[in-house]
């Protein structure tokens, strides 16, 4: 089988035109591969399928990756037009089984798939033409507007990998084999599994930003460990072996499982790996991605990481040792230790990754790296490491999500890759994670150790500096005795509608969500929207958990650690009111409407084009429902082009452009102007620097 994918674009070179033509080539070849992969259904029925319960029905999916393309260059000002908002806003979130991803089919309403591929091809169109007239200086940085190109080619990529998984969960009815995505024919009686030992050494994470391939932004930084002297696995573990763990009762001994494994096992009935079909003699079969097949004993077993780290429980309990999933250090360490390098070794000629043998995993004594067999490629190897940020982790603006809501503890990182990754994934300093009861093609090689580590650190939104000031904004104390900026806009807001007319309220541009929960003291329910994952997550995890932790900063590089709770505030009896989602303001979902009241604090001088918001808002709110403005008024191209400002500008006549007024022209046609008044806010920097600022609050009914 030859490969039907490509090795990644880099980002240096001294020729532009072959440039464009090399990255017009990796989009078309992630595109192509993509839908190829949605051939394998049966008819189009499948499309509106879910073959998980926690995941969209794949037509989300096949419309996904299009519309990341589209977001993301309006986000970044690259372009201005949408091609289609409602593709656009229903296919943008919700890929994570983050808390605040709207699952609910009911607030869906999903296009034929010949609308979604006739829009896949106007996006493709659209990026061609990018991709041929942006501006390109070599090497593309991080900063250029091709960047946001090569994040949308390395995130379809991405989703080829997951949309697979997905596809070979459906109903063994609902696929059918494609010739050019064939499996493996080689398979037979697993290999004797043995360990290899790896001298400790000073291992180095982390790549620089000058580096010459594509990078998410959890991969920049550093992070130095010592690891100690161990023994790994030489093989990942095969179907075979992991059989006796099986067949000896493994997954009914509750010893083996933490409480995190216990609770997986109770929601889903496990007793076997997800791609074993069990057999009314007992033995099992195995799926593919579309087949299923006598079981490949010598194949790599698919689990998920608390089935791994179970099997591991027993192996220790069996041998009186001491075994475990590697770290994400140790991975390293074997990968230094066998002399693998990127541009040479982490492709198709020595590891089974990128399509390039087959569309299955192959045998796990297949492939050499030295003394170990797959470091790289058939199935990724889960570690025990949950995902943080490096030393020096700056998020991407125009993609703020993509790692700092796995910063949780919850998910853990899996190297090396699998038969279908390709693109930035296959390279050593990728590092994706994934809940650890999620389903990948992922499997593990256990290591022995003598010494335990110390467990690696993981970091939630204590790392991001943002985040910490407008948690402290927020939730934090009061300053010079100006009132709680959320507390005050909700009392004030509630204030206009009559306890009656109390009953839903939409507040948009929530940021870390005090605002929310304070408006849930007055109404029956409250949804809080942002557009950054980043921030919600703070306000998902005090509904949650009942606290939130986060760093005050002091002076230079002092910080202090800080916590408040929800009992603290007096807003227990609010928390279960309020739901969180993501959503982009100039492109709600249409399900968001039926309120009572809408807020937006300080949010229209940050929109990139304000007047799609308030050109819609009316459509969201029931009669006579009233519309909350803050704002600063304090534009700036860094948040809106300046085309689109509402104010702050003198126009063509020379006449000075104030914001209210513009606000009045806007809304009048839907709305009433009742009143307006300061509200103060501070913001505290450091124990000796504070923002004091005045927002204008504009109250509006709707007619």
């Amino acid at each position: 089988m030859s490969s039907l994918s490509t090795l990644p674009v880099t980002l240096d070179g001294s020729d532009v035109a072959l440039k464009r033509q090399e990255i017009r080539d990796y989009f078309h070849n992630s595109a192509d591969l993509f839908e190829l992969l949605f051939t394998m259904f049966r008819d189009d029925n499948v499309f509106y399928q879910q073959s998980e319960p926690t995941r969209h029905p794949m037509i989300f999916y096949f419309g996904h990756t299009a519309t990341f393309f589209i977001n993301k260059l309006i986000l970044g000002g690259v372009i201005t037009q949408r091609i289609n908002p409602d593709f656009e806003s229903m296919f943008a979130v919700g890929v994570d089984e983050m808390h605040w991803d709207d699952l609910n089919n009911e607030h869906y309403r999903w296009p034929d798939v010949a609308e979604v591929r006739a829009y896949r091809n106007d996006v493709r169109r659209l990026v061609d033409t990018l991709i041929d007239t942006l501006p390109l200086t070599l090497p593309i940085t991080q900063d250029d507007p091709m960047w946001i190109i090569l994040m949308g080619i390395e995130h379809e990529r991405i989703h080829i990998e997951t949309s697979s998984v997905l596809h070979r969960q459906l109903p063994i009815g609902d696929v059918h084999p494609i010739a050019s995505l064939c499996r493996s024919d080689r398979y037979g009686d697993a290999p004797i599994n043995s360990l290899v030992r790896v001298s400790g050494a000073l291992v180095r994470l982390g790549k620089e930003k000058r580096h010459r391939l594509y990078g998410w932004d959890n991969e920049y930084g550093e992070e130095t460990i010592h690891v100690n002297s161990f023994e790994a696995a030489k093989y990942l573990v095969s179907n075979g072996e992991f059989m006796a763990f099986v067949h000896e009762g493994g997954y009914d001994n509750a010893a083996y499982w933490d409480d995190e494994g216990k609770q997986f096992l109770r929601r889903s009935g496990a007793k076997h790996p997800t791609f074993w079909v069990p057999q009314h003699d007992g033995s099992f079969k195995y799926r593919t991605l579309t087949e299923e097949i006598a079981m490949p004993l010598n194949w790599p077993v698919d689990v998920n990481a608390l089935e791994a780290m179970a099997f591991c429980r027993w192996k220790s309990d069996k041998e009186g040792a001491s075994y475990l999933l590697p770290s994400e250090a140790q991975w390293h360490r074997m990968v230094e230790a066998c002399a693998l390098h990127e541009s040479d070794d982490f492709n198709e000629s020595r590891a089974n990754v990128n399509l390039a043998h087959c569309a299955s995993a192959m045998p796990v004594d297949t492939f050499a790296h030295g003394e170990f067999y797959d470091l790289v490629g058939n199935v990724w190897q889960w570690t025990r490491t949950p995902i943080h940020a490096f030393e020096g982790f700056e998020v991407h603006p125009i993609y703020d999500d993509f790692s700092v809501p796995t910063f949780d503890g919850r998910h853990n990182i899996m190297k090396g890759g699998s038969f279908i990754s390709n693109g930035n994934e296959i390279m050593p300093h990728s590092r994706y994670a994934f809940r650890r009861h999620f389903y990948q093609h992922a499997g593990f090689r256990y290591v022995k150790e003598e010494t335990l580590e110390e467990a690696e650190p993981y970091n939630i939104y204590e790392s991001d500096a943002l985040v910490s000031q407008y948690c402290d904004f927020h939730y934090g104390k009061s300053y010079f005795n100006v009132p709680n900026f959320a507390q005050r806009c909700a009392q004030l807001s509630a204030g206009y509608l009559s306890e009656k007319r109390r009953g839903r309220a939409l507040d948009i541009g929530c940021a870390t969500g005090r605002s929310s929960f304070e408006l849930a003291r007055y109404f029956d329910a409250v949804v809080g929207i942002d557009f950054s994952a980043r921030f919600i997550q703070v306000g998902v995890s005090m509904k949650e958990e009942g606290v939130i932790r986060f760093k005050r900063a002091e002076e230079g590089d002092l910080t202090r650690n800080v916590s408040v709770t929800l009992q603290e505030l007096n807003l227990e009896a609010s928390a279960s009111r309020v739901s969180f989602f993501q959503g982009d303001a100039c492109n709600l979902k249409s399900h968001f409407k039926g309120y009572d009241l809408i807020m937006a604090n300080n949010l229209i001088d940050r929109l990139y084009e304000p007047r799609r918001f308030l050109d819609a808002i009316h459509e969201r709110l029931n009669h006579e429902g009233i519309l909350v403005l803050t704002s600063p008024y304090t534009w700036s191209e860094a948040y809106t082009k300046k085309e689109f400002w509402l104010g702050g500008y003198v126009d063509d006549a020379g006449n000075a452009v104030h914001t209210l007024q513009q606000l009045e022209l806007l809304l009048k046609p839907h709305f009433q102007l009742l009143e307006t008044h300061d509200v103060e806010f501070v913001i505290r920097e450091t124990p000796r620097k504070y923002q004091h600022t005045i927002a204008q609050m504009s109250i509006w009914k709707k007619y």
